[in-house]
């Protein structure tokens, strides 16, 4: 059924005034907030809005709260456009201008930030290095026996790596591999980068072919490890809320939030989304089905790299965090930009 105008507007009322306090909304609130309505036409509302699935009434004496349907509605269609205040857009800009350190410190700063202004629990997925080229390869001696491999990529991520040398591979040679593996596999996904492409290197390198191979045996090996990193901020954030003062709850949210694996896999899907918005019995992990999960992409050279987002109670600010994020992954952008440019 088709809410028509009155109702959604009591509905989206119901939505705003409980995401605010998180206390029921009764009728006679909402007829002394402004609405143009009687407290007993917008208590009838109401009771048609929960027998719709709409709302619902957690104690017979109590108002209404919102149901996860209000909240899909509400975000597909109704709620307005939030604005950052002045002083907020500063603090966004101020991690970004403050932490250009290379892109894996941007991105935890990300994290930081996300979790700081929006009191939400910040998730934000490290780079997948595989999906990049290579653009250069560089092997530095350490000690005897030891160096370290660094890789870098046309979107400007590296990969810092210590590896075992041959004793009898000295500082030029390894210069000399250095050189022969960027000129033969730049511009190559680091996917393919592997043991297997060994044979076409050839010639001059034929030598130190157990060495060559086991150098991209263990940059793959790296390559798998680290494109399951996550970056969490802010996890505590949630015991703040009235939803997470039961004990059992929240600690199935921290459990949650902390199998690294399962939060890979949720932002890794979003990775190719704009923006994405799953909303309680929405999300596929047990200990987030009465949360929320708002998630935006980040992309360099117009490849998408990872996403990051914010974990918070079913009635979070949605309109507030979505704008959030799209700050953060304009402000994002431009500096993962400014970074290559650098490089």
């Amino acid at each position: 059924m088709e809410l028509d105008s009155r109702k959604l507007q009591i509905l989206r009322a119901i939505v705003d005034e409980y995401i605010l306090s998180a206390t029921p909304v009764g009728s006679k609130s909402l007829s002394q907030g402004g609405m143009k309505w009687s407290s007993a036409t917008i208590r009838n509302e109401m009771a048609d809005l929960e027998t719709l699935g709409y709302l619902a009434q957690p104690h017979t004496s109590a108002g209404r709260i919102p149901s996860e349907k209000a909240y899909r509605l509400y975000v597909d269609q109704m709620m307005q456009r939030a604005h950052l205040s002045d002083e907020e857009s500063r603090l966004l800009y101020g991690y970004f201008r403050d932490h250009v350190h290379g892109i894996d410190a941007v991105l935890r700063s990300t994290a930081k930030a996300l979790s700081e202004i929006t009191h939400y629990t910040a998730l934000v997925l490290m780079p997948d290095i595989g999906v990049n080229r290579l653009r250069h390869l560089q092997l530095v001696p350490l000690t005897v026996g030891k160096a370290l491999a660094i890789v870098v990529t046309d979107a400007g991520v590296s990969q810092n790596t210590v590896i075992d040398v041959p004793e009898d591979v000295g500082p030029e040679e390894l210069d000399r591999i250095s050189k022969a593996i960027t000129a033969r596999f730049s511009d190559r996904r680091m996917s393919t980068v592997s043991s297997a492409l060994v044979r076409e290197l050839g010639g001059e390198l034929s030598a130190r072919a157990d060495f060559v191979e086991s150098l991209l045996s263990t940059l793959c090996e790296n390559q798998a490890r680290d494109r399951r990193m996550v970056e969490l901020s802010g996890a505590t954030n949630m015991l703040e809320y009235p939803e997470y003062s039961d004990v059992s709850k929240a600690r199935t949210f921290l459990a949650t939030v902390e199998q690294k694996d399962d939060m890979y896999r949720m932002l890794k899907k979003a990775s190719n989304m704009e923006f994405t918005v799953t909303i309680g019995s929405e999300n596929e992990q047990e200990g987030l089905r009465d949360c929320s999960v708002v998630t935006a992409s980040y992309r360099v050279n117009g490849t998408p790299l990872g996403s990051f987002g914010v974990i918070g109670p079913t009635r979070m600010d949605y309109a507030r965090v979505l704008t959030i994020l799209k700050n953060v992954q304009t402000n994002l952008g431009t500096v993962l930009q400014s970074f290559l440019k650098e490089e």
